[in-house]
């Protein structure tokens, strides 16, 4: 294949832009505010999961409380009824002795509910606590989530920006290379090699590696329009006043 040597060291210009479109997309993907949004994702979720069992255990205690509430409530209003009762006149003594024994009965139990709602309360006050911190924890949490995703959109913007200019750069430069020059350019990028590089003194800009000496002698015989590769790695290899030849 022949293409005019301007055409093949317009190629070098081709092959700076993609260069730089592939580390720009290096970039997006390495990007460290992908791993600190993931680190800051879970660390969102562990705080939710922790506030929710917190406030769970929070109101399981809380209808604790007013269940002994309801149990003290009960126990009172039939402990007043039972002394209004043996406050009265009317009564037989079996009678009085019956309504005693369910007085001194209520009274042992009303001092059970009261000891087991004192309880629970110093659970749930303790409880508050932990609520608290895992509020805080939470709002930590999602702040510096907030913060991550804010610098990762940014750089993600700053890589579009500039991907973007190198893609208006590639438009403008290839219709000045010959179809089959960039189809043999495309076709090594398609396959994950680097298109093209400038030989400089006996080293091929693309893998870097120095050449042979026969192998140079024969491309120093050449002509300049016919289109040469790298012998190491494929690549077009685009000669000018630096390649030493």
């Amino acid at each position: 294949m022949k293409a005019d040597p301007a055409a093949q060291k317009r190629l070098l210009d081709l092959a700076a832009v993609d260069a730089e479109l592939t580390r720009l997309a290096h970039r997006r993907r390495t990007l460290p505010e992908h791993a600190e949004l993931d680190a800051a994702e879970t660390a969102v979720r562990t705080s939710k999961d922790a506030l929710v069992e917190a406030e769970t255990a929070a109101g399981d205690l809380d209808r604790d409380i007013r269940r002994i509430e309801r149990d003290v409530e009960g126990v009172v209003a039939r402990t007043e009824k039972d002394r209004a009762l043996l406050a009265g006149s009317g009564i037989g003594a079996k009678q009085a002795t019956e309504l005693q024994h369910e007085l001194d009965t209520l009274a042992r139990r009303q001092a059970v509910l009261e000891d087991e709602q004192l309880e629970i309360m110093e659970q749930r006050e303790a409880l508050g606590g932990n609520l608290d911190h895992a509020r805080r924890l939470l709002g930590e949490a999602e702040e510096k989530l907030s913060d991550v995703t804010v610098r990762r959109d940014t750089e993600l913007a700053d890589v579009a920006a500039a991907e973007a200019g190198r893609g208006r750069d590639r438009e403008a430069i290839l219709p000045a290379l010959p179809a089959d020059l960039l189809g043999a350019y495309e076709a090594r990028r398609s396959q994950g090699k680097t298109g093209a590089g400038l030989l400089r003194e006996r080293r091929c800009g693309a893998c870097r590696l120095e050449l042979d000496r026969t192998y140079l002698a024969r491309l120093k015989g050449t002509a300049p329009d016919e289109v040469v590769e790298c012998e190491e790695c494929g690549a077009i290899l685009v000669r000018t006043a630096e390649s030493g030849l």
